[in-house]
């Protein structure tokens, strides 16, 4: 496993609103260990429909509870400062779930972050779990199963129909990191593959790519000079017209670049498996770990 586990303590801001309250109950009840919420000028309340205190400041939260995760719920003008915040008062672990975040406001997030060595997951986002342990964000926890395969992707639907496919035929995973389809953005494929790579409990690797940019062959050259374990991998919008956005702000073919055919053809020449189909995803996955696909 990476980054988070049952023993992570996470402060949730915007836990007050209607979406972070619902989310923050969800990682409850998952098993997360959700220590404070934060909303200005609601110090001294509680989390709706929970026992969790709300804090007026995140550093006010990190000193009374502990925690070294922020979960981010809050509207897409607020962001940059929340999380600013977090990252000064010394977070440690930052999802950004908000999507619609202005670019320029990201760029300096982002940035910001790297500054303070803060490992920052997002914007527009679904989050990571790590099966059994700990939920950051708003996946569907039902269809994870722990397991040896580690999983990063830019979607955040395809990440849960690989996984349930993960699932379905018996193959866990590690942890899965939805790293967010915006084209300006905090951890990359490398830093997540990295630290897969160096994670003894996780076996084989799946990225989870689409079209737009050049994250994926980035990452292709990048498995090839450095990493060892095997890796899958899918790529969405294969039928997308040049020109059409597909679902994210980043997952847009121009002048010829960002094609999945493009993308598909580094990832082979870099000897890595690619599915056609995420049910493919699982069959590979399992020829790999020499496990037979069962349902």
């Amino acid at each position: 496993m990476i980054l988070v586990n049952k023993n992570t303590k996470v402060l949730v801001q915007g836990a007050t609103g209607k979406m972070g309250a619902s989310h923050t109950k969800r990682m409850v009840a998952y098993g997360t260990q959700i220590v404070a919420g934060v909303t200005p000028a609601r110090g001294g309340s509680k989390v709706p429909g929970t026992e969790i205190p709300v804090y007026d400041t995140v550093k006010e939260a990190m000193d009374a509870t502990g925690a070294t995760a922020s979960v981010i719920f809050v509207p897409p003008y607020l962001v940059l400062d929340a999380a600013s915040e977090a990252i000064d008062a010394g977070i440690s672990l930052l999802v950004v779930i908000t999507e619609g975040i202005p670019p320029q406001d990201t760029a300096k997030l982002v940035a910001h972050a790297r500054a303070k060595g803060v490992k920052m997951i997002g914007p527009n986002c679904p989050g990571i779990i790590t099966p059994t342990e700990a939920l950051l964000g708003i996946l569907p926890g039902s269809i994870f199963k722990k397991g040896p395969v580690g999983m990063v992707s830019k979607s955040g639907t395809l990440t849960y129909e690989i996984a349930l496919s993960l699932s379905d035929a018996n193959l866990g995973q590690s942890t899965c990191v939805g790293v967010g389809g915006d084209p300006v953005k905090g951890m990359e494929y490398p830093e997540v593959l990295t630290m897969f790579e160096n994670d003894p409990e996780t076996e084989v690797i799946v990225l989870i790519g689409e079209i737009g940019g050049s994250a994926e062959e980035e990452a292709a050259e990048f498995i090839k000079a450095n990493i060892k374990k095997p890796v899958v991998a899918y790529i969405a919008g294969q039928t997308a017209p040049p020109g059409k956005r597909m679902g994210h702000a980043g997952a847009i073919i121009s002048g010829g670049k960002g094609t999945a055919e493009s993308k598909m053809k580094a990832l082979k020449a870099a000897n890595i498996e690619v599915a056609l189909t995420p049910r493919e995803v699982a069959e590979k996955v399992a020829k790999l770990i020499k496990q037979p696909v069962t349902k």
